[in-house]
């Protein structure tokens, strides 16, 4: 199961339209909304500073959220929109979207590699070069993995490490149709320069 969902901050904003909104802003805040699920739009404000360390933080359109709202239950939500100041580009308003545990949803999930110990490759000098250490997968949201398992077992110098060689975890796929490649074990760069040299020989 996934790590813990971090958790978003919110109150209630009282009032709708424009003047509920201006006023939000003045106080230190950025309006959103709360849709979907079946219930009504929730207007709340979230603190604008906590907000902006969030968005600094990268991919918070592919992070599920817990909602927290005083006197309500928790949600879990992503963000389907950030309205930002064409002058400044700081956040003015944010559309979150309520899902159920059922809901099918893209989220970039960490990839960790185990038995570096059983890898032929490593135990030569070769080098693992990761080329995704997160992979964006379609994943249930009641079922977040906290990881995708690459196992390097029986792995060797020059082999490659596509996504199709990987166990997911299940109900999880890949966003992208082709067989992208997570990682590789590269040639120590000594071994990698002699090889060179050889070959500029036979040329």
């Amino acid at each position: 199961m996934a790590g813990e969902i971090p958790d978003l901050l919110a109150e209630v904003r009282t009032g709708t339209g424009k003047g509920a909104a201006r006023q939000a802003r003045r106080e230190g805040s950025v309006p959103g909304i709360v849709y979907g699920d079946g219930k009504e739009p929730q207007p709340i404000n979230i603190n604008y500073n906590a907000l902006l360390k969030r968005l600094k933080a990268g991919r918070f359109l592919s992070t599920l959220f817990n909602l927290k709202v005083e006197g309500q239950e928790d949600v879990r939500v992503i963000c389907r929109g950030v309205q930002r100041d064409v002058v400044k580009d700081q956040p003015t308003h944010l559309d979150l979207m309520r899902l159920r545990r059922t809901s099918r949803i893209n989220l970039f999930i960490h990839v960790t590699f185990v038995e570096h110990d059983k890898a032929p490759g490593l135990k030569k000098g070769g080098t693992l070069t990761v080329v995704r250490p997160e992979v964006e997968l379609e994943v249930t949201a009641g079922d977040i993995p906290d990881h995708v398992t690459v196992d390097l077992t029986g792995r060797d110098i020059g082999d490659v490490i596509h996504i199709g060689d990987v166990d997911l975890p299940a109900g999880a796929k890949p966003t992208i149709a082709r067989n992208f490649v997570i990682a590789n074990l590269a040639a120590p760069s000594g071994l990698r320069s002699a090889d060179n040299e050889e070959a500029a020989e036979e040329a």
